[in-house]
């Protein structure tokens, strides 16, 4: 056994799946063991939600548009592919921030972080809070922690602590949009458990935030670039990452354009059946797949039933491209996000070339908006005709912008925001034990599970690796 070649599998080759294949490749290459790896990936392109589009001087992003700087899995992986000189931080003259407010954008005021107030006077002068949401607010100084250490809704803590209004102006837009949710419905533990336990140890969430910017985490391990910037992103774009990781497989065999329609576990090994009718065997299988699709091939079991039930949003983006000219409003901040109970089409609006100064030709303008999330669904029954002309009226409402855009582009993601439910981090818990007990060699990861950024992605791709090291080593 020691000398026969083990066979992985990987299901999935977005970022989450090709940063299990780099890994999984590396680790057993550096204890000398001989792996077979193969990346199965349903749709015809490798990067998942990563796309990246170069038009005509354009750089625009199709998914994400960035990564979080201070989260050292993708710094590490940065590293190791050689894309150090490649990062690209935000443009340090775009630092601003809006949300819309009754029609009108309103700058963040200063000391937000994750949405949370830590600045007293910025706070107080802001007109995205009444009065008496901030003596509501103010509240959160006093009031005693729970005492309830279960799982809570990332919304009902927010409003638990800072009050209602601070949740629907400011903390629910900024938050809920990284997840396209409701946050009343998304678990806090699952999405920022660093809240609970700021609660547990300071008991203000306020008090703990300013705890933690006072005792700012080390960040020795960080390139000078990611300590300048709260995000960064690659010069030609995240497609980047998807490219060089790709370069760095080889030999790991790659097929697209080929879904599983078929899993049974036969004499210690994997048997897939591909929808060409093909079959694979696998000593080891990586599900790097949306919840949803692994639930179809892991259904005999009512203890998996739950993995299916994982809600997924779907969400679009539209690119817009202007001459410089033809934009009035003072692009002085990076967007804007929109409320729910705005009720606009759009949820936000990044200007893009603000942002970042590498998006868009001398003399042009590069904008993308959002549309859609939890509970907004409606939009994806519009035409693309309907759907620019819904994003250029509130464009055209929100900053005066009415003249017709050189191009546009529209990305439709369906299914692609998972929304944590309330008691995730247990459900998940309990997937594992049994498919460790049931289905040992298999591995979930990916955004459905355990973080929906980049980083997070990494980070899992590389944990699952580790893991089948030590399964197929025992």
């Amino acid at each position: 056994m020691e000398s026969s070649v083990r066979k992985i599998v990987v299901l999935g080759g977005g970022i989450t799946g090709l940063s299990a294949a780099y890994y999984a490749k590396k680790k057993f290459e550096e204890e000398r063991i001989p792996v077979e790896i193969t990346i199965l990936e349903k749709s015809d392109r490798l990067g998942g939600k990563i796309r990246t589009l170069h038009r005509d001087g354009f750089t625009i992003e199709k998914g994400p548009d960035s990564f979080l700087a201070r989260k050292l899995p993708i710094i590490d992986l940065t590293r190791e592919l050689g894309l150090e000189d490649e990062l690209v931080a935000t443009n340090p003259n775009a630092k601003t921030n809006y949300i819309l407010r009754k029609g009108m954008l309103h700058p963040m005021p200063l000391g937000l972080v994750l949405g949370i107030p830590t600045a007293v006077t910025p706070f107080m002068k802001t007109r995205l809070i009444s009065p008496a949401g901030k003596l509501r607010a103010a509240l959160d100084f006093v009031l005693p922690r729970r005492k309830d250490e279960g799982d809570e809704s990332l919304g009902g803590f927010i409003e638990r602590r800072l009050g209602k209004e601070v949740l629907d102006n400011i903390t629910e837009p900024l938050l809920a949009g990284i997840y396209a949710g409701d946050t009343q419905q998304l678990s806090m533990y699952a999405t920022f458990p660093q809240f609970k336990q700021l609660e547990k140890k300071h008991r203000s969430l306020i008090l703990g935030m300013l705890a933690g910017k006072k005792n700012p985490p080390q960040t020795s391990e960080l390139p000078d670039i990611a300590k300048r910037s709260m995000f960064l992103t690659y010069k030609g774009g995240l497609v980047t990452l998807v490219d060089r990781l790709t370069d760095r497989l080889h030999p790991v065999r790659i097929f697209t354009g080929h879904g599983v329609m078929q899993l049974k576990r036969e004499d210690r090994q994997y048997r897939l059946t591909l929808d060409n009718g093909t079959d694979i065997h696998a000593d080891g299988l990586i599900m790097a797949i949306p919840a949803f699709e692994a639930a179809k091939l892991l259904m005999e079991s009512p203890v998996m039933y739950g993995l299916g039930r994982i809600q997924y949003v779907s969400v679009a983006n539209i690119a817009l491209a202007y001459k410089k000219e033809h934009i009035r409003y003072p692009l002085n901040g990076s967007g804007f996000v929109v409320p729910r109970k705005e009720g606009r089409m759009i949820t936000a609006c990044t200007w893009s070339s603000s942002k970042w100064l590498h998006a868009a030709p001398p003399g042009a303008v590069l904008l993308r908006t959002y549309v859609g999330r939890s509970g907004a669904q409606e939009w994806v029954g519009l035409t693309d005709e309907e759907l620019i002309d819904g994003v250029r009226e509130d464009l055209r409402l929100t900053m005066g912008i009415s003249g017709e855009p050189l191009f546009s582009e529209i990305t439709r993601c369906h299914r692609s925001m998972p929304q944590y439910p309330v008691g995730h981090p247990d459900q998940l818990k309990k997937w594992r034990t049994y498919l460790a007990e049931n289905k040992p060699g298999l591995i979930l990861c990916g955004a459905g599970y355990g973080g929906v950024g980049i980083p997070d992605c990494v980070d899992q791709g590389k944990k699952a690796a580790e893991q089948m090291l030590g399964y197929l080593l025992k």
